[in-house]
């Protein structure tokens, strides 16, 4: 089990010894320093490879991070269906096991490719740089990475994304932000979505955002609903505002 996250295999290639004899210093006048090697060292230069290549293809990138059952592919089915025609896009899908989510993205046309992590618990930058390997990504488009549903691990992997997106819903306890602040304080922008059931849970929208921003200040909300298309509008803005469109 990895010390990082406790997903995935116990084989990994992390150095665990430690030093831990410090009775010698009297006798030898050495001092024992003990330097741990960033785990995460190797995912992060993988990221900034693949940040490399998305920003020399005017790719935007989005990492979609969230619970289970927020509403994450929903919203992308919704968002690719309204925007087919004015944006290229492609989709990598993350889950544990099944195509499900992949197979509903591909129904909307779109270019998409399933990664299953098995035990894992969310998206690296390896993963995701082999799924782009065999992409044949467009210049000048748009990649949704939507991320294993979790918000403990994927905050700590750096992509390469160019935003990061952490979608809450409306079902879940307005104090997400406080109980998982490295996802919040990562991210770009949060999506409070299933506005539409606000009459029926007990959620306070401004407590939400007053955590977010206590944890976040520069993070921008947008509050949507995919069933009633409330907010799709200021998302779809807020997406074509990243685009950064060929001169």
């Amino acid at each position: 089990m990895c010390a990082t996250c406790g997903c995935g295999p116990t084989d990994h290639h992390h150095s665990h010894d430690h030093g831990h004899s410090l009775g010698n210093e009297q006798n030898t006048g050495k001092k024992i320093v003990t330097v741990e090697q960033d785990i995460l060292q190797e995912n992060n230069l993988l990221a900034q490879r693949n940040r490399g290549f998305f920003e020399g293809r005017n790719i935007l990138s989005l990492n979609l991070v969230s619970s289970p059952g927020s509403g994450k592919t929903t919203l992308l089915e919704r968002t690719l269906t309204d925007l087919k025609g004015q944006l290229e896009f492609a989709v990598i899908e993350g889950d544990q096991q099944t195509a499900n989510d992949a197979d509903r993205i591909n129904a909307t046309g779109t270019k998409v490719t399933q990664i299953n992590t098995g035990k894992g618990c969310h998206l690296d930058a390896h993963m995701v740089l082999h799924a782009v390997q065999g992409m044949k990504l467009k210049p000048d488009s748009v990649l949704f990475i939507e991320n294993v549903g979790n918000l403990v691990c994927p905050a700590m992997f750096d992509l390469g994304e160019s935003e990061r997106v952490v979608v809450i819903s409306v079902t879940e306890g307005d104090d997400k932000p406080l109980k998982y602040p490295d996802m919040f304080h990562s991210s770009t922008l949060c999506i409070i979505n299933k506005i539409d059931l606000l009459p029926y849970v007990n959620f306070k929208v401004e407590k939400a955002k007053e955590y977010a921003r206590k944890i976040n200040p520069n993070l921008e909300i947008i509050e949507l609903s995919c069933t009633s298309g409330a907010g799709l509008e200021t998302w779809y803005d807020w997406l074509k505002s990243k685009v950064l469109l060929p001169v």
